[in-house]
């Protein structure tokens, strides 16, 4: 039971901040994933526009197959 009251009183601020937006971090995390994925599509970038823009096209979610 003390673990527990010390717990909630050292991290209390984290968990009324939560309840008052309740915004969590799921949109960072996706966000994260985009990112990752682009850096896995192709290794070595030669410039940072490059990822960037790859980053676009692999959020975008276009179908660039052909017909």
């Amino acid at each position: 039971m003390k673990k527990a009251a010390k717990t909630i009183k050292d991290h209390g601020a984290g968990l009324i901040r939560w309840f008052d937006p309740k915004i969590n971090n799921g949109i960072l995390e996706g966000l994260n994933s985009l990112i990752q994925a682009a850096k896995r599509w192709n290794r070595g970038y030669r410039t940072i526009d490059n990822l960037i823009a790859m980053i676009y096209l692999v959020g975008s979610r276009l179908s660039l197959q052909t017909l």
